[in-house]
C-alpha cells in the first residue's frame, strides 16, 4: 500500500474528472447503468463521495449532520463540472497530506485505516466514472492502471453480505478474457 494507493487514488481522480468533464448539460437526466440514477444522480454521488472523504480523512469522522446534507442534498448546483472539479482538487490535497494512511477514519459503513478507505473510494470512483462513462457515450476503457486497482479492490471487498444491502447487484458473469473494464462491470453488477 502506502504512495502507491495515494497515486492510484490520484489517478482515479483524474479519469473521473476526464469523464465529467466529458458530460454535456443535455446528458445529465439520461439513465445511468447504476439502476434508478440518472447522470446528476451519480454526478451528486461521487461528489458528495469526494467530500465525505475528504473530511473524514482530515477530521477523522464526518459529523451526522453533514453526512446526512451530502447525502440527501444537492451537491453540483448548476455547474456540474466545476462542483465536482472542486471537491476532487480538495479530495487530492487532503489524501496528499503527509501520514495520512497512518491516519483511522470513520465513515457511515465503520471505522478503518485510511488506506482500506482509499481502497473502497477507488472501487467506487472508478465504477461511477465507468457509469458516467457508458450512460454518455463515452469509451468505458478507462485508464488501465485505474481499472486494475479497482478490479483489484473490488475481488478483496465486494462479497454477498455487501451486494445484499443493494448497493451493488448481483455479479454479472462476463467471460474471463474480457476487457478489464467489462470485467469490473460485471462483478459490480453491471451489464457492460
Amino acid at each position: 500500500m502506502g504512495n502507491d494507493t495515494i497515486s492510484t487514488m490520484t489517478s482515479v481522480i483524474e479519469e473521473t474528472r476526464r469523464v465529467v468533464n466529458g458530460i454535456d448539460d443535455s446528458q445529465l437526466g439520461a439513465p445511468t447503468p447504476c439502476e434508478g440514477w440518472s447522470v446528476r444522480d451519480v454526478l451528486n454521488h461521487v461528489t458528495a463521495g469526494a467530500k465525505m472523504f475528504t473530511i473524514s480523512v482530515r477530521e477523522g469522522a464526518i459529523p451526522d449532520d453533514q453526512l446526512g446534507e451530502l447525502m440527501t442534498g444537492d451537491n453540483v448546483g448548476p455547474d456540474f463540472k466545476a462542483s465536482f472539479g472542486a471537491a476532487a482538487d480538495d479530495a487530492e490535497a487532503a489524501f496528499a497530506a503527509p501520514g495520512v494512511l497512518d491516519r483511522v477514519v470513520k465513515l457511515p459503513f465503520g471505522e478503518m485505516p485510511a488506506g482500506i478507505a482509499l481502497n473502497i473510494a477507488i472501487f467506487d470512483l472508478t465504477t461511477h466514472a465507468w457509469d458516467l462513462a457508458k450512460a454518455t457515450g463515452q469509451s468505458t476503457a478507462l485508464d488501465p492502471g485505474v481499472l486494475e486497482a479497482a478490479y483489484g479492490a473490488a475481488q478483496g471487498m465486494l462479497n454477498d453480505d455487501m451486494r445484499a444491502t443493494g448497493i451493488f447487484g448481483p455479479e454479472v458473469p462476463v467471460a474471463a478474457d474480457a476487457p478489464l473494464q467489462d470485467r469490473l462491470a460485471g462483478f459490480a453488477g453491471r451489464q457492460p
